[in-house]
């Protein structure tokens, strides 16, 4: 054993000593050996007995060998390994720094900021640190307090969330959605929705206060904690509401106070435990907006209109707790009486105007105007519109009216026979079109109906949309009236002289008229003539003087062989042309003609295709006289 005694005492002259007559590597155990007993002062007497004459023959140990001395040092070091916490102590503190010794060979230098929340820290005392490396690239121990506190808190935080402790905690600050808790250390994020089991709407009241939190979630990745105060809360609550549900009746009066506010009605606190007003609920009349009726933490009576004790929900009512407004309706009222109002709600089919709060009557589509033709009752009224209407129904048991716009005006069919008289001709406005007709306007509430037949007195039109288009204007003439089913009848082309009269002369039997073909059809095709009338002509009709068949598109010469003024029919060949000429030429051919047998001969084609089975006599007799005649 070396002697004891303070460095200054001693000098160096053992350290010299022992490295000059040592080897290198027991000279340098030996050196950190007595630097490490002379620092730590742990020898206290100098050694009596200290053999000189040995320690000059290259043994400083006395009696004892170097290999008992180097074991009894590497014993009286701490083992320790990396990336665990251990104690030590505090063995001197600066401004910036802390040196702290845990047993290895050398102290840590740790910075003073990782002890910021322990301000009263002084020398002695222990403290965790968290060992980084034990020896570092300078062959510095490296420690941390900042780290052992986390490793610790951490730990610490598992364990709360495993035994579902309530734990205290430390509101910092706010961040977005909620609040920053500071847990053993740790910053664990408190929603706004797990501070309270009423909505927060004002967050700075919990700062800088220390509350009672249970940990609910730990991202073990990202080293994340959710706490909740409202955890706490809810357990006590759940026994409160069940004893309040226990106790609730249908039909009970109670006190709250408004809770939240939703777009679909109204939570009401009863005093742990909540229920529901529907908006339908707040009130007899429409409400837009539960804001309209009640307020955040207002003090309300409810009544309770059904409740779930599984599900724990309550049904709760304001306008119950009022008079019906059915119940206070004038009772003079009846139908026929006129009554002002405001729309309350738009449907297609009708709209609702409320004549007084709580007190609705309808108006349908089919109301709003004298007009058949029924549109969406937007385009009548729109929400807000203050109206007057005249009552057509009311029950006052279900609790039902019915409206009519259209009763404060007269019905135009009263002395329709005068105002629109068979015969007199009016403006109409196209409506609608069916494949037989179009159906016309011509005041709002009095319709009509043009036949396809009465559009045109020559074109032949296949559908009405040819002729003219819906919102368009247009001539029209009364044929009929319909008073019971509110319908007339009317014409177009009755507005003009039947051409038909005038074409009786010009397209008469037997007369040749150029005609193009428009239509190809199975049974024959249509012809355009002059004034735009048509024709028709079947296909034997239509072989052309080569045997060929006339084509779509072609200009002939045709014949009129048939002509029908009432059915508005001129019936066309053209082979017929090629066949009277034949006739015709082997006539002139034919000898000893007499002027009588010319002369029959020459009777107009018309009249023989006219022939019926009743002229067959007089032909017999013709034909007899002028055998008679060639015979002389």
């Amino acid at each position: 054993m070396l002697p004891s005694g303070n460095l200054d005492e001693w000098g160096f002259f053992y350290i010299f000593a022992a490295i000059s007559e040592t080897s290198q590597q027991a000279r340098e155990k030996e050196l950190l050996l007595l630097l490490t007993n002379l620092m730590t002062e742990k020898v206290q007497t100098p050694i009596a007995d200290f053999d000189w004459e040995a320690y000059e023959n290259g043994s400083t140990a006395g009696e004892k060998s170097r290999e008992e001395l180097t074991k009894t040092y590497d014993e009286s070091l701490k083992t320790a390994k990396e990336n665990e916490v251990v104690t030590g102590t505090v063995k001197s503190i600066s401004k910036r720094e802390v040196r702290v010794d845990i047993g290895m060979k050398s102290d840590a230098i740790i910075p003073i900021s990782e002890f910021r929340y322990n301000p009263d820290l002084k020398e002695g005392d222990e403290v965790e640190v968290y060992i980084e490396t034990l020896e570092d690239k300078n062959g510095q121990l490296r420690l941390s307090h900042k780290k052992a506190c986390q490793t610790r808190s951490w730990d610490r935080v598992n364990q709360a969330l495993q035994n579902d402790e309530v734990i205290k905690g430390y509101v910092k600050s706010r961040t977005k959605g909620g609040m920053i808790v500071d847990i053993f250390g740790i910053e664990a994020f408190l929603p706004g929705s797990q501070i309270d089991v009423r909505p927060i709407r004002d967050y700075d009241i919990y700062l800088d206060k220390t509350m009672d939190f249970k940990v609910v979630k730990i991202n073990q990745e990202y080293k994340n904690v959710v706490v909740s105060h409202k955890a706490l809360i809810e357990a006590e609550l759940e026994a409160q509401k069940r004893e309040i549900i226990s106790k609730l009746e249908k039909g009970q009066v109670l006190e709250g106070k408004v809770k939240n506010i939703t777009n679909y009605g109204v939570f009401v606190d009863l005093g742990g435990v909540d229920g529901l007003v529907h908006i339908t609920d707040l009130s007899w009349g429409r409400v837009s907006d539960p804001r309209e009726v009640v307020e955040l933490d207002q003090d309300i009576k409810v009544v309770i209109l059904d409740f779930d004790n599984e599900k724990k929900r309550i049904a709760l009512g304001i306008k119950q707790l009022m008079p019906h407004p059915w119940d206070n309706l004038d009772a003079s009222l009846k139908v026929g009486d006129h009554v002002k109002g405001k729309v309350v709600v738009m449907a297609d089919y009708g709209a609702f105007v409320e004549v007084q709060p709580g007190v609705e009557g309808l108006i349908h589509v089919s109301e709003m105007s004298w007009s058949q033709h029924l549109r969406s009752a937007q385009d009548f009224l729109k929400v807000g519109d203050d109206v007057e209407a005249v009552i057509l129904t009311l029950d006052r048991d279900e609790r039902k009216m019915s409206l009519g716009l259209k009763q404060l005006k007269n019905d135009p069919w009263d002395g329709i026979e005068q105002k629109y008289a068979i015969g007199s001709r009016h403006k109409a406005k196209v409506r609608n079109f069916t494949h037989f007709g179009v159906f016309v306007e011509i005041e709002e509430g009095v319709d009509g109906l043009i036949h396809i037949s009465d559009l045109s007195w020559t074109r032949k039109i296949k559908h009405p949309s040819e002729f003219t288009q819906v919102g368009n204007e247009i001539d029209v003439q009364v044929l009929e009236i319909d008073k019971d089913n509110r319908r007339l009848s009317l014409g177009h082309k009755q507005l003009e002289e039947n051409p038909w009269e005038t074409y009786e002369n010009e397209f008469a039997v037997g007369t040749i008229h150029e005609g193009e073909i428009t239509e190809v059809l199975d049974k024959g095709a249509v012809i355009s003539l002059d004034h735009g009338i048509e024709g028709f002509a079947t296909p034997k009709h239509l072989v052309k003087e080569d045997g060929s068949q006339a084509k779509l598109g072609e200009k002939l010469e045709f014949k009129v062989i048939e002509f029908n003024k009432d059915n508005r029919r001129i019936i066309l060949s053209h082979s017929r042309i090629a066949e009277d000429a034949t006739r015709s030429e082997k006539r002139e051919k034919a000898p000893r003609r007499s002027e009588k047998h010319e002369k029959s001969e020459s009777i107009a084609p018309q009249q023989l295709e006219k022939t019926t089975l009743g002229d067959l006599g007089a032909l017999q007799a013709l034909k007899e006289q002028m055998q008679k005649e060639e015979g002389k």
